[in-house]
């Protein structure tokens, strides 16, 4: 009889530590995709990039959603940031203090440090493990196959779309890119390219569950609630 009722237990034990993980984390995505940005820091970023519309304004913002949520759907691991304009965005985020703490603690469990954009370097494996994280994750986010892209995740397209001075730019067709001899522009297929190392265990971010970090500390460091990914300042 004991055994009976210890069964269910023991699967009813199982099945929340599967489940409460995938509930956190779908929760935390939610939050991140509803939230709504604190009075004034679509202004700030207008006033940073003379002449932006709100309706450009928005389309930033919804590239930086989509960098936390490659943040969050990676678990948690180090990540980087592709776009120069959705780093302006990000950092006057980060000055309204108060605020940006709060969403963190309800997005990720702990705070969430600041990362200079930065550009896919050949046989840099620090620099390249960030940004091929978050090519994968925008790329699953938009539906985009991440190895041989058709076009591009919305982040990785903002700076050309925007015409942004000293931006990143990135294109899907590497072949293209390669027969114009395009040195300015950096193409979506490198990021499953074995010569720029730092890759996410073929492309599949090596399966890690919500929660769990890598990089050696760059991330939060795997507990629930713990400071999170580091790796560059403000």
């Amino acid at each position: 009889m004991i055994g009976l009722v210890a069964l269910p237990l023991a699967t009813l034990a199982i099945a929340a530590v599967l489940f409460v993980p995938t509930y956190r984390r779908l929760k935390r995505a939610e939050f991140i995709r509803t939230y709504e940005w604190p009075p004034g820091l679509l202004d700030k970023l207008a006033g940073h990039h003379r002449g932006f519309t709100r309706k450009e304004s928005a389309l930033v913002a919804q590239g930086l959603r989509q960098f936390f949520l490659a943040y969050l759907n990676s678990g948690r691991a180090y990540v980087a940031m592709p776009s120069q304009v959705a780093d302006d965005l990000w950092h006057a985020f980060i000055l309204y203090t108060r605020a940006y703490q709060e969403f963190c603690q309800k997005a990720f469990g702990g705070f969430l440090h600041h990362t200079p954009a930065v550009a896919l370097k050949e046989g840099r494996k620090k620099d390249n493990t960030g940004l091929r994280r978050v090519w994968l994750q925008c790329c699953k986010l938009d539906g985009i196959n991440p190895v041989k892209p058709t076009r591009l995740p919305l982040l990785f397209a903002l700076d050309t779309k925007l015409n942004i001075p000293g931006g990143y730019r990135y294109e899907p067709d590497c072949a293209q890119l390669r027969r114009n001899g395009d040195a300015g522009s950096q193409c979506g297929g490198d990021f499953s390219s074995s010569s720029y190392d730092g890759g996410t265990d073929g492309m599949s971010d090596g399966g890690r569950s919500d929660g769990s970090s890598s990089d050696g500390g760059s991330g939060d460091g795997g507990g629930d609630g713990g400071g999170c990914g580091g790796g560059g300042g403000d």
